[in-house]
């Protein structure tokens, strides 16, 4: 079996990234201790609707347990940590690329929220919290008769 390495393009590519990579070797990262890997923060999509928000946070391969919600001073911090076990007795790894995978995200929250009721579910990977709206910032709808 052959082990192939992805590598991945970045967004940035400029004449010296080649010209670097040409005169250098793209190996000269391992020397570093890198390997090219693309490292990321979760994706996430925010909906505003007329009841609250409505955020999906990505995070495959975390469970509910290891998700961890916090809200202080209307700042929501999202975060994660999930550690690999040992190594299993008579293993001998060819490759490990993943141990120990960890983020955190923090969001700024409105004045209008309620932060008592926010609410969260982990369904298949995705993270889905909800953020209620105070009543009083929820649209009002009043019918007026004519006279």
């Amino acid at each position: 079996m052959t082990i192939v390495k992805h590598r991945p393009h970045g967004t940035l590519v400029t004449p010296f990234h080649d010209l670097f990579n040409g005169f250098f070797g793209r190996d000269i990262a391992q020397f570093q201790g890198s390997d090219d890997l693309y490292r990321s923060i979760p994706r996430v999509n925010i909906v505003e609707g007329a009841d609250g928000f409505h955020l999906h946070l990505l995070a495959p391969g975390f469970t509910k347990e290891d998700l961890k919600l916090n809200v202080e001073d209307l700042t929501l911090t999202i975060s994660a940590e999930k550690k690999q076990e040992g190594l299993e007795e008579n293993a001998r790894w060819t490759r490990r690329e993943f141990g120990h995978s960890a983020f955190k995200r923090s969001f700024r929250l409105p004045d209008n929220v309620k932060v008592d009721a926010i609410s969260a579910e982990h369904v298949n990977g995705v993270l889905h919290v909800t953020i209620p709206k105070a009543e009083e910032s929820k649209p009002k709808s009043v019918t007026i008769s004519i006279g």
